[in-house]
């Protein structure tokens, strides 16, 4: 993505970073001494630093700066690029996306260095800039003297003690490092045994656990939703889902695999001995005062287990309605929806889109002294004060039907079904909302008009659903734009007719928004996530299509007539409001055949 040039002089003064008076007084000096260079002038008078020269020169340049002293280096990237031609070139990797390599240079036109660099690497070399000093220590930091020559390798805070400092790519290097030592080494070897055998050993020797507990802490720090650990033929890759993205973050070497899936599965308290089948488990950690629980899920494969670790920040379920990226309309109209009574509220979409947040979002605000709220859930993923929570367990016969079966004993006011997945728990849900109470649940559907259809094909009577539905929510969630990294531009309004947008002029352009790739955005331009909503409220005339079993584009066409804005309406809303992007939307909206 292209980055706004700004000339040095005018950025420094834009920052606050250079002072008109300095700049006059600069550039008289570089008259006299007949000096190109305006930076070096301006860091020998001690106007400005190197650190902030270099950033201005940067954005002259249309290029990405880079802070090394802020920034942790990805220990993929560094992996890929010998230190020979780091220390020759005088540059350092800083992050790997796929086959994207970011480096940091002294000089991004350096054709030789990125030659040397995409050679030795395999990758395509996106050239970044930095300061001159902390390329060099950051060499030195990475590639020699540092931890993993030396063989000690940096204390890494366990996640579940406290409060835990981050441990950057470096510490994990280095603990990986450590780790090999004491694999390779005579007294943890296991005379006659497997693999696996040494795996359960070593699961209980520090490295390993430090190595674990990085891998944990690490992607907390990076808002990672998911962590992935996946056994490859010659490597363990490790990935984070950071933004509704899978990004790469390190490679492990395959033996450590064996002792690394021992240790994650110990603290997930499950069977080590067991590798055939699929195993669920749950982590409980604290990082910086705040607590976390990790769902984790281990499945067999032809190179070993796969481990699949959901974080769910227990803060998450008190985020509030306000939050979650609701237009004033959306929001007011779901609190009116809340606040009846009785009656069935949806909400739908695929796997992580956010139906659950919405769904603890909307319980916190509706939870009180005065209302008894029964939730039955697989499984409990927050834990709310003030409220039952049950969680179903199969093997002991606990099922969303058994379960609100009991509820309507129990005197509740409003019920929360996980998800509405059979007809049995259908029936029940349908039952508990005719006899007076609140229900909310979520159903997998790719918009809000199919809900009714779905409800329909499970075996739901059509009348039955239309007494009880008062509205359905369907969502998505698309990354939002780095709001300290972005940049305008203009686009024809013809390129967003797909979008719902009403052309006034054929030839008129719309002003939009694109991030800016930085480190704090991990050179992507996004950072965290907008949901994009449509919600369909219920009145007569769409009950009665759905009565008579209408066709789907009938009940779409009466909803929108009611006021319902379509998903992709939503997220041009929010691509206008300057929040996310067409093409994010796209991505997250628009399926085949829309």
């Amino acid at each position: 993505m292209a980055i706004e040039r700004v000339p040095m002089a005018k950025y420094l003064m834009d920052k606050g970073y250079l002072q008109q008076d300095q700049l006059d007084e600069a550039t008289k000096v570089q008259e006299q001494s007949n000096t190109p260079n305006l930076g070096k002038i301006l860091i020998d008078l001690g106007m400005v630093g190197e650190r902030e020269v270099t950033e201005a020169q940067a954005q002259e340049a249309g290029y990405p700066f880079v802070d090394l002293d802020n920034v942790s280096l990805e220990s993929s990237a560094v992996n890929v690029v010998p230190d020979r031609i780091a220390k020759q070139h005088s540059v350092i990797p800083v992050r790997k996306d796929g086959m994207v390599l970011w480096v940091a240079m002294k000089d991004p036109n350096d054709i030789e260095a990125i030659d040397a660099i995409r050679f030795a690497s395999g990758c395509q070399v996106k050239p970044a800039i930095a300061v001159r000093g902390a390329i060099e220590d950051a060499i030195k930091k990475y590639y020699g003297g540092g931890a993993a020559e030396n063989g000690s390798a940096p204390v890494a805070e366990a996640p579940s003690g406290g409060e835990a400092q981050r441990t950057n790519t470096a510490g994990i290097s280095a603990l990986v490092a450590q780790a090999q030592v004491n694999r390779d080494a005579d007294n943890f070897a296991m005379p006659g045994g497997t693999e696996e055998d040494d795996g359960a050993e070593l699961a209980e020797q520090a490295p390993i656990i430090k190595l674990a507990n990085a891998v944990i802490q690490t992607a907390i720090v990076d808002r990672a939703s998911d962590i992935h650990v996946e056994p490859q033929q010659r490597a363990v890759r490790v990935r984070y889902r950071i933004d509704g993205v899978l990004m790469e973050a390190m490679t492990v070497p395959k033996n450590l695999q064996a002792p690394m899936i021992s240790r994650l599965k110990i603290m997930a308290e499950m069977n080590i001995a067991e590798r055939r089948v699929p195993q669920d488990g749950r982590i409980e950690v604290r990082h910086q005062g705040k607590e976390f629980d990790l769902r984790v899920s281990s499945i067999p494969t032809p190179f070993g287990e796969k481990i699949v670790m959901r974080i769910l920040d227990k803060g998450n379920a008190m985020i509030g309605l306000t939050k979650l990226g609701f237009t004033e309309s959306n929001q007011a109209a779901i609190e009116e929806l809340i606040s009846q009574p009785n009656g069935m509220f949806l909400c739908t979409g695929p796997t992580g889109s956010g139906k659950t947040t919405t769904q603890y979002s909307v319980l916190n605000m509706l939870n009180s002294v005065e209302r008894n709220i029964i939730t039955v859930e697989d499984p409990v993923e927050y834990q709310l004060g003030g409220i039952s929570q049950v969680q179903v367990n199969k093997k002991a016969g606990l099922t969303f039907g058994t379960a609100l079966r009991s509820f309507l004993r129990q005197d509740p006011d409003i019920i929360m079904v996980g998800e509405m997945r059979d007809l049995e728990t259908a029936e029940i849900a349908i039952e508990a909302s005719l006899t007076g109470h609140l229900v909310l649940s979520t159903l997998h559907t790719n918009d809000a008009p199919s809900a009714t259809l779905r409800m329909i094909d499970m075996g739901v009577e059509p009348y039955l659903i239309s007494a009880t539905v008062i509205g359905v929510l369907a969502q998505r969630l698309a990354r939002r734009i780095d709001p300290g990294h972005k940049e305008p531009y203009e686009v024809r309004e013809l390129d967003l007719r797909r979008f719902g947008f009403k052309v006034k002029d054929p030839e008129g352009k719309v002003t939009l928004y694109r991030g800016i790739p930085h480190e704090d955005n991990r050179m992507t331009g996004f950072r965290g996530r907008n949901g994009i909503h449509e919600l369909m409220i219920m009145n007569a005339e769409i009950a009665e299509l759905v009565v008579r079993r209408a066709p789907l584009n009938d009940i779409k066409a009466a909803a929108k007539a009611n006021g319902m804005n379509e998903l992709r309406e939503d997220g041009l809303e929010k691509v206008l409001m300057g929040m996310t992007t067409p093409d994010e939307v796209m991505r997250v909206v628009f399926t085949a055949g829309f």
